[in-house]
C-alpha cells in the first residue's frame, strides 16, 4: 500500500500512521495524489480493475504485480483472511464534495484495521550481527526492474553492503548491458513491459551472455516453486517486499562470500553539549535526523562529512556522532540531535 501511494503521488506527501489500542491495530496510508473518482471507489478492490477517471495513488495500481491490477485485490484478501477490515476514502480536484475539500486538494486514504493481541512476556531472539562487508574483490550485481523506486532502493542497500551495482529498467536493457559488462549475480524482476523476466533469462542463457547466478525478485509468489525451463529453483526466488537479510543469504551462498561482521565497539556516551563546541544549523540537524531515521550508513557518514566541510567549527560536536555511526548506533544518535534541535530556533 505504501509503495503504491509513493508511486502514484508525483508531488506532495505520503503519510503513514499506526496506532494500537485495546488489542486493535489501525494503519492509515494517506497521500496527496490525484485521488479516485466516486464512480471508481465502488469497484476499487475488484481484480483487474483500474480507475477510469483518476488513477488515485494506491488505487488502480498493480501493487507490484506487474500491471495486472491485482495488488489491491490481494491486499484486501489478506486483510480479510486475518479477520481485519480495509476501507478507502478519496477526493479528486475534479469533483470536490465541498469547499473545504476543494481547498485541501485531492488525495486518498486507505485504512486497515487488524485484531492484534499484545504479546505478554515474549522474548525475541537476539538479532544477527549486521553484514557490512565481505572478503575479497568487490562483486558486481545487476538489478533488473522496471519500477524505479524498487530498483533504486535495492541498489542503495546493496551498495551500502559493498557491492558494485548496475541497473536495467527492462529486459531489453539488461541484455544490452550484458553484451558489454561482466556481472557476478543478477536480480531479475518478472513482470516488465516488453520481454518479461523469464524470456530475458532464457535469452541471456541462449546467447551465453552470462553464466552468473540469477535470483527472481518478484511480488508474484505464485510462480515460486513452479517448474520452469530457466533453471530457477524455489531457493532462487525472493518475493517482494524484499527481506534484505534473505537476499544477502542468497548472495552469500551463490557467490561463496565470507562476511565481515563489525567488531563490537564500546561507545562512550556523548559528552555534554556545552563542552563540545557549537552545533550545526537547524537545517543541517534536520537533514541529519532524516538520514539517521532511514538508517542508511553511507548516507549518514556522507552528510557528516558535508556538514564538517561547511562548518569546520562543528568538528568537535560531530566527533561523537561519527563514533556512533561507525558502530551503527543510530538509535543513540537521535537524542543527541534532538537535544541540539531543542536549543535552536526556526529561522
Amino acid at each position: 500500500m505504501l509503495g503504491n501511494a509513493v508511486k502514484f503521488t508525483p508531488a506532495g506527501r505520503v503519510s503513514f500512521r499506526a496506532a494500537h489500542v485495546r488489542e486493535m491495530a489501525v494503519f492509515e496510508i494517506e497521500d496527496t495524489g490525484p485521488g479516485i473518482a466516486p464512480a471508481d471507489i465502488e469497484r476499487i478492490f475488484e481484480p483487474f480493475s483500474r480507475g477510469a477517471h483518476a488513477a488515485g495513488s494506491a488505487a488502480g495500481a498493480s501493487g507490484g504485480s506487474g500491471g495486472t491490477g491485482l495488488g489491491l485485490t490481494i491486499a484486501k484478501m489478506l486483510t480479510d483472511l486475518m479477520g481485519g477490515e480495509m476501507t478507502v476514502t478519496s477526493r479528486t480536484l475534479a469533483e470536490p464534495p465541498d469547499a473545504a475539500a476543494a481547498a485541501s486538494g485531492s488525495g486518498t486514504l486507505f485504512r486497515i484495521r487488524l485484531f492484534l493481541p499484545e504479546l505478554q512476556g515474549a522474548r525475541l531472539p537476539p538479532p544477527a550481527p549486521p553484514r557490512v562487508a565481505y572478503v575479497g574483490a568487490r562483486r558486481r550485481v545487476l538489478v533488473v526492474d522496471n519500477e524505479e523506486v524498487d530498483r533504486t532502493l535495492l541498489a542503495r542497500r546493496l551498495d551500502a553492503s559493498g557491492f558494485d551495482v548496475v541497473q536495467a529498467h527492462s529486459g531489453a536493457a539488461a541484455l544490452g548491458l550484458l553484451h558489454e559488462q561482466h556481472v557476478d549475480a543478477i536480480l531479475m524482476d518478472l513482470a516488465m513491459p516488453g520481454i518479461d523476466g523469464w524470456e530475458t533469462l532464457r535469452t541471456l542463457r541462449r546467447q551465453r551472455l552470462s553464466d552468473a547466478p540469477v535470483a527472481i525478485v518478484s511480488a508474484n509468489a505464485f510462480d515460486k516453486g513452479l517448474d520452469n525451463d530457466a533453471g530457477i529453483s524455489a531457493a532462487d526466488f525472493i518475493t517482494k517486499p524484499v527481506r534484505f537479510d534473505e537476499l544477502l543469504d542468497w548472495l552469500g551462498a551463490r557467490l561463496a562470500l565470507q562476511w565481515h561482521a563489525p567488531a563490537p565497539a564500546v561507545v562512550p556516551p556523548p559528552p555534554p553539549a556545552p563542552d563540545n563546541g557549537p552545533a550545526p544549523s537547524r537545517e543541517q540537524l534536520q537533514a541529519l535526523q532524516q538520514v539517521v531515521t532511514l538508517g542508511y550508513p553511507r548516507g549518514v557518514q556522507r552528510l557528516l562529512d558535508e556538514i564538517e566541510s561547511a562548518r569546520p567549527d562543528c568538528s568537535a560536536w560531530l566527533g561523537p556522532l561519527r563514533t556512533l555511526a561507525a558502530a551503527f548506533e543510530f538509535d543513540r544518535m537521535t537524542p543527541w540531535i534532538q537535544d541540539a534541535l531543542a536549543k535552536t530556533h526556526p529561522a
